[in-house]
């Protein structure tokens, strides 16, 4: 194996090499848009990753509290070396970056908690390359098309930044302009990526986290597509309309191309922002229960699933004109289409994990892929204990200590993990990320205890499911029997969810206090 990583190693010293020769005599170039400098940077770093690993665990005993300890401090540097390598080459490698950083209870902590901080490090375009790619795109100059233009952005991520602006008829907008060099550096970084996975996996044959190429291959594509992610904004804004406390910014598409796309500009605060929420009076409660309304309705009823949620891109906010709470959703860019078949057995499979129902949990995960592997696909779907998936999740409230113990599996089974990621159908990956960002706020916010997120899951499958037996039923008299059981089960849900009011409420406590009394008295 260290002669695999020598020859690794000694690819890595000639490009950067190659890559410096190159950029000496290429001086009015940018280093970070020669494809030789971002691969030699690249090569170098998964070289003193993977010699890291080799070499620091080689000689203590597996398992011992010296090799965990240990292990945790080379997860931590190989972190620190992968941030900065997004850091420096940029655009894509940030938005993959970014990608593992939200997958909380699949990586090591000292991945995710490092690479999280991607989301506030995503590189700046100087003004100059803005008004380019505006003069590029729309044929005209800022000032033929705003009153004015914020030079500072509201914000920047990997693939773009937004600007607000105001326009001619005084309306403010919100204008997402995509950083000029990222369309062309995207699919050679996809490759470089490729390459050097590749690589890792040749020497560590544990180590398959392909998916994350593939991934990126299927979707970078669609996200540097502006205009596919505002008719994706248009789509869920019709889908979930009975939703009144949902805002979609409106497109203006006579300023969207597909690398500018203009909307109107919204307020708010990001959701897992306490302090905003407490100094504006938003019970945080009842946004984590529209958040998990909203989410369940996506991806169970409609299979159409908005999967960055991430708290950039979902703020919160008082509505100036009726004082009620809204949730405004942004960046559409990836949306996750589920397959009908792929959808009902993930209902299905929720539905089992709810109850607890061990039989139609291992039927369902392996249907989804999981084969063997089910139990940790169950406690990877749900980021709970087997215990508690055993007993049912929805009837065991989920423990700080129970939370500790799943993200420190997730160092234990990485290379089960892996195995599990390259099994499971695609849709699923942007799932697992999307369960993730969501269980994230909900901890923020101090939510995730609450069962009303399950109510609102329950929900969503009943009727998903009924759904479909009504489209299948060949008589009118099995389609009004599907209806009604339908019917029943929702106000059994109902009702449960009506006792667990009761129960948390002040009237709940003075009943179960006089009950107490008269027990006690008899």
């Amino acid at each position: 194996m260290a002669g695999r990583l020598l020859k690794v190693t000694s690819v890595a010293t000639a490009v950067v090499a190659s890559s410096g020769f190159y950029l000496y005599n290429s001086k009015q170039l940018d280093p970070n848009d020669i494809s030789l400098v971002r691969f030699g940077r690249a090569a170098a770093t998964t070289a003193v990753i993977s010699y890291d690993y080799m070499t620091s665990l080689k000689h203590v005993e597996y398992g011992s509290e010296e090799y965990w300890a240990l292990k945790s401090q080379v997860h931590r540097r190989s972190a620190e070396r992968l941030r900065n390598l997004c850091c420096a080459n940029r655009g894509t490698f940030i938005k993959v970056g970014q990608h593992l950083g939200a997958l909380d209870y699949l990586l090591p902590e000292e991945y995710t908690s490092t690479l999280k901080v991607l989301h506030s490090r995503a590189p700046q375009s100087s003004m100059e390359e803005i008004q380019q790619v505006i003069r590029e795109e729309l044929g005209k100059e800022l000032s033929d098309l705003f009153i004015s233009f914020d030079v500072k952005p509201q914000g920047a991520a990997s693939l773009a930044q937004v600007h607000k602006a105001v326009l001619h008829d005084g309306r403010t907008v919100a204008v997402k302009v995509q950083h000029p060099k990222v369309q062309t550096q995207s699919s050679k970084d996809i490759v470089v990526m490729e390459v050097l996975l590749n690589m890792v996996h040749w020497l560590f044959p544990d180590f398959a986290f392909m998916w994350l190429v593939e991934e990126a291959k299927k979707n970078m594509p669609v996200e540097l597509d502006f205009l596919n992610e505002g008719h994706n904004a248009e789509k869920v804004a019709v889908m979930l309309a009975h939703f009144p406390w949902l805002k979609v910014p409106k497109i203006h598409w006579d300023l969207s191309t597909r690398r500018i796309l203009t909307m109107d500009f919204a307020e708010g605060g990001q959701v897992n922002d306490r302090d905003y929420m407490r100094r504006h009076s938003i019970n945080v409660n009842e946004i984590s229960q529209n958040l998990g309304k909203m989410y369940s309705e996506m991806i169970f009823v409609h299979g159409f699933v908005h999967c960055d949620p991430h708290p950039g891109n979902v703020l919160v906010r008082r509505c100036p004109n009726t004082k009620k709470t809204e949730i405004v959703l942004l960046d559409h860019g990836l949306y996750q289409i589920l397959l009908p078949d792929f959808r009902l057995s993930y209902c299905r499979l929720w539905q089992s994990l709810i109850k607890g129902d061990l039989n139609g949990i291992e039927r369902y995960s392996r249907r989804l892929g999981a084969g063997d592997l089910y139990p940790l696909f169950a406690c990877v779907l749900t980021a709970r204990s087997w215990t508690s998936v055993n007993a049912g999740i929805g009837n065991t409230p989920v423990t700080h200590s129970e939370d500790v113990e799943i993200r420190s599996n997730a160092a234990l089974y990485l290379p089960q993990i892996s195995d599990l990621l390259n099994r499971v159908p695609r849709q699923m990956l942007l799932l697992l990320k999307t369960n993730d960002l969501l269980r994230g706020i909900e901890t923020t916010l101090q939510t995730r205890a609450a069962s009303s997120s399950f109510i609102n899951m329950s929900r969503c499958c009943t009727r998903a499911l009924a759904r479909h037996k009504r489209s299948k039923a060949q008589s009118r008299a099995r389609r009004l029997q599907i209806t009604m059981s339908e019917s029943l089960t929702l106000w059994q849900i109902s009702l449960y969810e009506l006792f667990l009011w009761v129960k948390g409420s002040t009237l709940g406590g003075w009943v179960g206090s006089l009950l107490s009394c008269l027990h006690y008295t008899h």
